[in-house]
């Protein structure tokens, strides 16, 4: 039986198969498949704004006249991580909603919440309308983090998968790019209102493009729409190619498989092996630290003393992602997912291990003792750098930036797509996401506990630990997908075998 099943998905196996794919993939037509990808990424554009909307409105918060609301330091943390609670419950949302509505129409269902979060924050007459919008807008990134991958994969074929699937990595770090710069301008004062205002620009444009935008074929055909699923992919290739012959082979493998998942086909290791592993990969991912070097980036850049400005690192930061998450994007599909997680974990492992022998051993000169013990406080200390030894946590930040953007960031989310079943793909990616943003919510709450008790060096060589286990992760448990359908790479599971590597 085995033997029977593996030979049934060997589509790309025999030489003659493989000549006639590679005409098929030359010959489809990829703009409209972009212009999709695009309506849709847009909701990660929104969730890259959101997450950091706090950054720059804090400080205004924090001066505002009207006490009802300006922020103390107790208020000001929960403002900046309610926003994780709300995409905890957007990803339990999702395990119901990607199944039931569809994974467009999950994402369009986001622009509601967002905009309501953004209005009630423009329109804040209190504290607690602004933990609301917060809330709100997490939520909202909580479903589209958990539809998006999956739509993304589901209407993409082999040829430019890996690419598009950073697409989602990349309009997040642009909207938080976007958000900084338009924090720079506002500056204080009733200006941060303007900010709530302009999220709201990227939500309106998301829903009127994905009105016309067409539902996974994959989704359609699990839903026993056959005509509606050949004419989106109709739309995705284009007329005159054979797609056809991609829709019968889609529509093959989704009727080897029932609409839901039952709790007895858990126990299948078709179905768990898949889950554990995008599941472990984003418990790990956050593990890794990057959501508290990114939050509290400014803060141990005055700590650490380095010779620039905080403002203008967190900048360069910035830019550091976004080109990186671009090398990941152009060379997922020729390099492979495996090389580049091996080497995005090998990155991250030195930085870590470079900032936190740094902070260790750097002289008090360098490195204030006082401000080692804690980040708060350290924001009100001068920076007064005596030399250029101060850029190493500069460079160790980048470098750790650079290392997580072109692997362990988008292919994580890539593989989570690629990985789960179709029958169990809309629970197990919501399962995903509350893992993720579960695990970010824990490191940002202890991050300055740790630091305060134990220093700051003690985290970042935890996070280098986390990476070495993320190189043996990915070594004994994560496939190499590039080049395979969808349908493959479910084979891969359901025969038992190793790798895809020769």
């Amino acid at each position: 039986l085995v033997r029977k099943t593996s030979s049934s998905y060997r589509t790309f196996s025999k030489s003659a198969g493989k000549r006639l794919d590679k005409e098929y993939l030359q010959s489809l037509h990829n703009k409209r498949l972009y212009l999709a990808a695009f309506a849709a990424v847009l909701g990660n554009f929104n969730s890259g704004f959101a997450l950091v909307y706090a950054s720059p409105v804090i400080p205004a918060l924090e001066a505002h006249p009207n006490p009802a609301l300006r922020l103390d330091q107790h208020t000001a943390s929960w403002f900046g991580s309610v926003f994780t609670l709300g995409a905890v419950a957007g990803g339990l949302s999702a395990m119901f909603l990607n199944d039931r509505l569809g994974r467009k129409l999950s994402i369009m269902f986001s622009a509601l919440p967002c905009a309501v979060g953004y209005a009630l924050m423009a329109g804040a007459q209190g504290i607690g309308m602004l933990l609301l919008g917060r809330v709100l807008t997490g939520y909202a990134g909580g479903v589209t983090s958990a539809s998006i991958p999956v739509y993304i994969s589901e209407i993409s074929h082999p040829g430019v998968r890996g690419m598009l699937g950073a697409c989602p990595q990349i309009m997040a770090v642009l909207g938080s790019l976007f958000l900084y710069t338009l924090g720079k301008y506002l500056g204080l004062g009733l200006d941060w209102r303007w900010l709530a205002v302009a999220g709201e620009v990227p939500v309106l444009v998301m829903i009127v493009l994905l009105c016309f935008m067409p539902n996974s074929p994959r989704f359609l055909l699990s839903q026993g729409k056959d005509d509606e699923a050949l004419g989106s992919l109709c739309w995705l290739r284009g007329k005159d190619t054979d797609y056809a012959r991609e829709y019968e082979q889609i529509k093959d493998s989704v009727r080897k498989q029932s609409r839901r998942v039952s709790c007895a086909e858990i126990k299948d290791l078709f179905i768990y092996k898949p889950i554990l592993i995008a599941v472990g990969m984003r418990f790990l991912q956050q593990l890794s630290g990057v959501t508290c070097v990114l939050v509290y980036l400014q803060s141990i850049f005055k700590k650490t003393s380095v010779i620039l400005k905080p403002e203008y690192d967190a900048a360069l930061v910035g830019l550091v992602r976004l080109f990186s998450v671009a090398i990941a994007a152009v060379s997922m599909d020729k390099a492979g997912r495996k090389i580049l997680l091996f080497v995005s974990a090998g990155v991250m492992l030195v930085s870590n291990l470079t900032m936190g022998l740094y902070i260790h051993f750097a002289p008090a000169s360098q490195n204030d003792t006082i401000a080692n013990k804690t980040l708060v406080s350290s924001a009100n200390l001068p920076a007064e750098p005596t030399n250029y030894i101060t850029l190493i946590p500069l460079l160790a930040t980048m470098l750790f930036i650079m290392g997580y953007a072109m692997g362990w960031g988008p292919i994580t989310w890539l593989l989570m797509s690629e990985i789960l079943p179709l029958k169990a793909r809309g629970v197990a990616s919501g399962l995903c996401v509350v893992m993720s943003w579960l695990t970010a919510f824990t490191l940002t709450q202890f991050f300055l506990r740790v630091v305060e008790a134990f220093g700051l060096e003690v985290p970042f060589l935890f996070f280098a630990v986390i990476c070495a286990g993320n190189i043996l992760f990915t070594g004994c448990c994560v496939p190499e997908t590039k080049g395979r359908s969808l349908e493959q790479i479910e084979a891969f599971f359901r025969t038992g075998r190793r790798s895809f590597m020769r």
